[in-house]
């Protein structure tokens, strides 16, 4: 299983400027890996591997790329590659895709050691303090406030320094799966042990079971945020103030990510402690904040962010985590299959085939526990929330509010 830790970095004046300055030269590089792949014949666009072979050729022609750490340069290739690979895969899956950019010195932050040049000194020294080297940068120290598990393999080792100025390391892992929890039978799971997660638009995240949690709010954290950027507006720019100030905005949208980011560590770490196996819809994304209204509230909710953390912890806790097309999760109707056109201002589902009436939400996410077991190969189970419901249950959903899940780390009461 891979996974990845990321700690606080303090390097020394001198590492710093060495690793502001490998950072720069690794932006050039990448920028002409770019340029030697545009400028190349369509039918002869030169492979990863290819461009690794002329690294040699491009340390003698320029000099400063001889400054690097050989695997760190083929890292920045492959950096690349990787990227235009991402950009291929949206574009054919519908995805409206620019042309990848040069790399600006704002744009480009960190550098990565894949396999070697990086040593872990995390045996001698204070507790919850450590020591990262860097083969042509130096040693920093970093705050370890979370050991490595000692089974785990350092696959690579990133440098970044984020817009605030602070410097974090994050190790990239590689665990043995035997050291990994084993997930349930699949024969095991029911209705009583599985839920079904609907990525909502009132409620944060509605479940099967009847759980309603409320959204994060963040207005205040917003209100601040469009005040430090109206003064930045109002400094000269490339000015001393409004280099202050411009950190001063990349503080605000930091802290609204970690919020965003710890309650859905909250969340995810809840939902495969409590089930054995966790259904959550899989959302197109980029669709969804394309589209018009609520766009802001959908990127706070970084619903891609939430089912990869999802899916992380499913194989760190052994539990199973499945997504489910989520077509039509809202208008089918959970008991009958019916689908009935519903505006989004209609909060209520009642299917006019069989007289099934409960929360929309709650609706759909019965059909995402259904579409689960489907995927799964297991039939729908004798005793469902399904059958318990009525019109009436509506009113007795579990709604929690997102600062009891924020302070206890959990929807349950």
């Amino acid at each position: 299983m891979e996974h990845s830790h990321r700690y606080r970095a303090y390097p020394r004046d001198e590492v710093a400027a060495a690793a502001e300055h490998h950072i720069d030269v690794h932006r050039q590089l990448y920028n002409h890996v770019k340029w030697d792949y545009t400028n190349s014949p369509d039918d002869d666009k030169p492979k990863e591997y290819t461009q690794n072979n002329k690294l040699p050729e491009w340390k003698r022609q320029w000099p400063v790329f001889a400054e690097l750490y050989s695997k760190a340069a083929q890292a920045t290739v492959a950096r690349f590659h990787r990227n235009l690979s991402n950009l291929r895969k949206k574009k054919e899956n519908g995805y409206k895709v620019g042309w990848l950019k040069r790399q600006a010195p704002s744009d480009y932050r960190s550098v990565t050691y894949n396999q070697s040049g990086f040593d872990l000194d995390n045996k001698r020294g204070r507790d919850r303090v450590a020591s990262v080297r860097f083969s042509k940068i130096g040693w920093m120290k970093i705050r370890y406030h979370r050991p490595l598990r000692k089974n785990a393999t350092i696959k690579e080792v990133t440098l970044k320094k984020e817009v605030t100025g602070e410097w974090f390391v994050s190790f990239s892992l590689e665990t043995d799966d035997e050291h990994v929890p084993e997930k349930p039978e699949l024969d095991s799971l029911d209705a009583s042990n599985s839920v079904g997660v609907d990525l909502g638009i009132l409620n944060y995240i509605h479940t099967s079971d009847g759980k309603a949690v409320e959204w994060l709010d963040l207005e205040d954290e917003y209100e601040r945020l469009r005040r430090e950027q109206r003064n930045l507006s109002r400094k000269e720019h490339g000015s001393n103030n409004y280099e202050k100030q411009r950190q001063k905005v990349a503080k605000t949208k930091r802290k609204i990510r970690r919020n965003v980011l710890d309650y859905q560590h909250k969340l995810t770490t809840w939902l495969v402690r409590e089930y054995d196996a966790v259904f959550v819809e899989d959302l197109n994304v980029a669709g969804m904040l394309q589209g018009t209204g609520s766009a802001r509230n959908k990127q706070d909710a970084a619903w891609r962010q939430f089912i990869t953390l999802l899916e992380y912890k499913g194989d760190l806790y052994g539990t199973h985590v499945v997504q489910v097309p989520s077509r039509g999760t809202t208008k089918e109707c959970a008991c009958c299959g019916v689908e009935t056109t519903k505006p989004i201002w209609v909060r209520e589902h009642s299917c006019p085939g069989c007289g099934f009436e409960t929360d929309r939400d709650a609706n759909a996410s019965m059909n995402v526990l259904k579409r689960g077991f489907s995927i799964l190969g297991l039939g729908w189970p004798e005793s469902t929330p399904v059958e318990t419901v009525t019109a009436t249950d509506t009113a007795d959903i579990q709604r929690v509010s997102a600062s009891h899940v924020i302070e206890t780390g959990s929807p349950e009461a």
